[in-house]
């Protein structure tokens, strides 16, 4: 007997926290989150946690606001720091400098690298590649001007992270931390 259930996989695509405006001179690398970017941060991961949208997999850009947004965003999924707090499961994390200034299919390519076992990524990003990527996986359902500082745009699709393509995973939620 083949079992018939269908594997559901969940793609959470989440733009940065509102960052500080770069200084001259100053990496556009090292903004830091201003302080409304970290209030918004730790909203969206408590949100993820009233929603049951907790990843296993994260795949973030290894700039220092994206690193602060999903610092903010674990914080607020468990009131405690990524590196430890209550026990329980853990997501493993990615950091990828591959995701800074990326075209949509860089990081659809890599969310297709997601262990296999992964029911559900959360991929924290930059515009425009991840307002793109949220538009090629739903072409209906993205909002014409992307995604906001710290929006939270949930996919689901029943398709294998390798095989994740255009239109392949519908937007089921959405959420921004200051509505």
């Amino acid at each position: 007997m083949t079992d018939s259930r269908v594997e559901t996989r969940t793609l959470v695509l989440l733009r940065h926290a509102k960052a500080e405006a770069g200084a001259e001179g100053t990496d556009d690398n090292d903004r830091p989150l201003s302080a409304r970017g970290e209030a918004d941060a730790a909203a969206a991961g408590a949100w993820l946690a009233r929603h049951d949208l907790l990843p296993d997999v994260v795949i973030c850009s290894t700039t220092r606001r994206t690193r602060q947004t999903w610092h903010g965003v674990a914080m607020g999924m468990t009131g405690a720091p990524p590196e430890g707090g209550p026990t329980g499961p853990r997501p493993t994390v990615r950091y990828e400098p591959g995701a800074y200034d990326a075209h949509p299919e860089d990081l659809l390519a890599l969310v297709r690298t997601a262990d296999p076992s992964a029911r559900s990524v959360l991929l924290v990003a930059h515009n425009p590649g991840v307002s793109l990527l949220s538009a090629f996986l739903d072409p209906g359902g993205a909002a014409d001007e992307g995604l906001r500082t710290a929006e939270l745009v949930v996919h689901r699709s029943t398709l294998a992270w390798p095989d994740l393509g255009g239109a392949g995973a519908p937007i089921v939620e959405r959420h921004t931390a200051r509505d």
